[in-house]
């Protein structure tokens, strides 16, 4: 009786045995389907797929169907084989978006000229209190105090002290107009000489790389072929950056090694664009504030280098945000003394309420904005015209 208790005693434990290692053995292999799998470089079946044939692969409990799956899916590719990936990265994200226009970017700048005109609507004339708000709102648009006080002491002179609603935002807008520099605002380019060569410069967080990025799709859909110098080599990750932009349009990238002397690469990417038979090299320049001498210096060395290839450096391209307001101003005197600046790029018109900036610039230094970046997408990158940006930031008739 005591032998078959024992015997008894054992089989129960041999079972509770086998059943723990069963247990301990599937916790295991979940673990390794389910937690690790994600992470395997292009071992996801979602990766391997068209993108409807991946994601409806989903069993009725809610979890992937890879999970189940995952020991039956091939070897990870080669490095060979996962090339072709590499110049998809952010592309959904960046090919996403829709091309914005510049009366909708500024539409937080124009609301409060469109409160002003909407209480001097009711009103027989323009009493000297709102023409201190309507300077208030200039200022606040950050076209600055002495030019807002300019434009109020013209409008008077030209209408009186007391006009009506029509027709003070009438003599605004035309006034408004007549501050913009006139002539060509295309980006220039050299008839006879190749490549032409574009030095793209401004301080750190302006967004310089993405407008290069931008730049060169429109370029290429003009049907001109683009280079890009990576002559930011300081920035951690600038080359990659560029890299990535350049990957969407398909335009070639000459890098050199960190730390490089910028005016060393920008030379031999223009020397070499030449030899391929390039149009045009758009030049990353690191970002650097207009108070540092010795950056400056280097800029004007990044100029002089340039002008001595055998391409011809037809724009110098200054990226200003249009969210730093007046220190716009500060930017455009210094850079312009030292690269020559022959236009403007306005960015981040999407994100700012204060668009008058563009005015105060053209209106001080006579320099041009050529482009005005609208949104993150390739396209989100439009030609500036005067008159869309005054009827936008003023708003239209129907406002009054």
């Amino acid at each position: 009786m005591e032998s078959l208790l024992i015997v008894v005693v054992l089989f129960v434990i041999l079972g509770f045995g086998l059943a723990l290692v069963r247990t301990r053995s599937n916790a295991t292999r979940r673990e390794l389907h389910g937690r690790d799998a994600p992470v395997l470089d292009g071992t996801d079946a979602g990766l391997h797929q068209p993108a409807d044939e991946a994601s409806s692969r989903w069993r009725d409990d809610g979890t992937p169907e890879s999970e189940a799956v995952l020991a039956d899916e091939p070897a990870p590719p080669t490095a060979k084989e996962e090339e072709p990936k590499t110049a998809k990265v952010q592309e959904p994200e960046i090919l996403a978006t829709h091309p914005a226009s510049i009366s909708s970017s500024l539409s937080r700048s124009r609301g409060p000229f469109a409160s002003l005109f909407s209480r001097l609507r009711s009103d027989a004339g323009v009493d000297p209190e709102e023409w201190t708000r309507l300077e208030e709102t200039l200022i606040l648009s950050d076209m600055g105090p002495t030019l807002a006080g300019e434009i109020v002491t013209e409008l008077k002179r030209q209408l009186g002290k007391s006009p009506s609603a029509e027709a003070l935002r009438g003599a605004l807008v035309a006034l408004l107009e007549s501050k913009f520099c006139e002539g060509p605002r295309q980006l220039q380019f050299s008839p006879n000489a190749k490549p032409s060569v574009v030095l793209v410069v401004g301080v750190n967080g302006t967004g310089k790389t993405t407008t290069i990025g931008k730049v060169a799709s429109l370029l290429m859909r003009e049907g001109r072929s683009v280079m890009i110098a990576a002559g930011d080599t300081f920035r951690a990750a600038a080359t990659e950056q560029v890299g990535v932009w350049a990957s969407l349009t398909g335009v070639e990238v000459v890098s050199g090694q960190p730390g490089a002397d910028p005016a060393s690469v920008i030379f031999d990417t223009i020397e070499h664009a030449r030899a391929v038979g390039s149009d045009v090299v758009l030049c990353d320049t690191a970002g650097r504030l207009q108070t540092k001498t010795n950056l400056m210096e280097e800029l004007k060395k990044i100029r002089r280098v340039a002008a001595k290839s055998s391409g011809e450096v037809t724009e110098v391209l200054l990226v200003i945000d249009a969210t730093t307001g007046q220190n716009g101003l500060r930017q455009a005197e210094v850079f312009h003394g030292a690269a020559e600046v022959t236009g403007i790029v306005l960015t981040k018109l999407d994100g700012s309420a204060k668009g008058g900036v563009a005015l105060a610039i053209e209106s001080e230094f006579g320099l041009p904005i050529k482009l005005v970046g609208l949104g993150e997408g390739l396209n989100d990158l439009a030609p500036f015209d005067p008159k869309a940006f005054v009827a936008a930031l003023v708003g239209e008739e129907t406002d009054v």
